[in-house]
């Protein structure tokens, strides 16, 4: 497993078989909480242990995911194989234009999803997760190559502090989501 970099996808078939709701949500979930059986990633995004079979294993056909070594017991949980995905620039096919555009959008949900998760559950916060926490907007004055480059800093500040990647966390580290969309106004 590569977790260095997300993972490139730009193939339609493997886009179409990302673009959907409980697909993402789930891909999402095992990068960023780690390997979790069916019935684990069912609790989370709220759907059935069949369900969530039945669409890992769809997620499995083109590389998303895979089985992981069990600690015990029968039921095997389920891996991420990378430290997340990208869905490229805009593409010129049209086809492969119509998949990214869609799981784009699928992606946008998942995020709000999880910022309104976050707003209905902070009252059960811990004071210094909630003071931690922050939902910010900013308005930059940059050029597409000046753009390039922050976001490119960016991501090497945070890769260090990826699930996959971080090895001895200290005590009371949490999974947190980190969102970031950049485009022009």
């Amino acid at each position: 497993m590569d977790l260095s970099r997300p993972r490139r996808v730009t193939d339609v078939d493997a886009l179409k078989a990302l673009a959907h709701p409980l697909r993402v949500s789930l891909l999402n979930h095992l990068v960023a909480i780690g390997p979790r059986t069916a019935s684990e990633c069912a609790e989370a995004v709220g759907s059935s242990a069949s369900n969530c079979s039945w669409h890992l294993r769809q997620l499995a056909k083109f590389g998303f995911v895979e089985r992981a070594d069990a600690a015990g017991g029968r039921d095997r949980p389920w891996r991420a194989t990378s430290v997340g995905y990208e869905v490229g620039g805009f593409d010129d096919d049209p086809a492969v234009r119509a998949q990214q555009d869609a799981l784009l959008v699928l992606q946008l949900n998942e995020e709000n999803r999880l910022a309104q998760r976050f707003l209905e559950r902070q009252h059960a916060l811990p004071g210094e997760w909630l003071a931690a926490s922050s939902l910010h907007g900013y308005s930059v004055n940059v050029t597409a190559e000046e753009l390039t480059g922050l976001l490119g800093a960016i991501d090497d500040l945070l890769r260090p502090y990826l699930v996959p990647v971080r090895e001895g966390a200290p005590e009371g580290a949490l999974p947190v989501h980190v969102g970031l969309r950049a485009f022009p106004r």
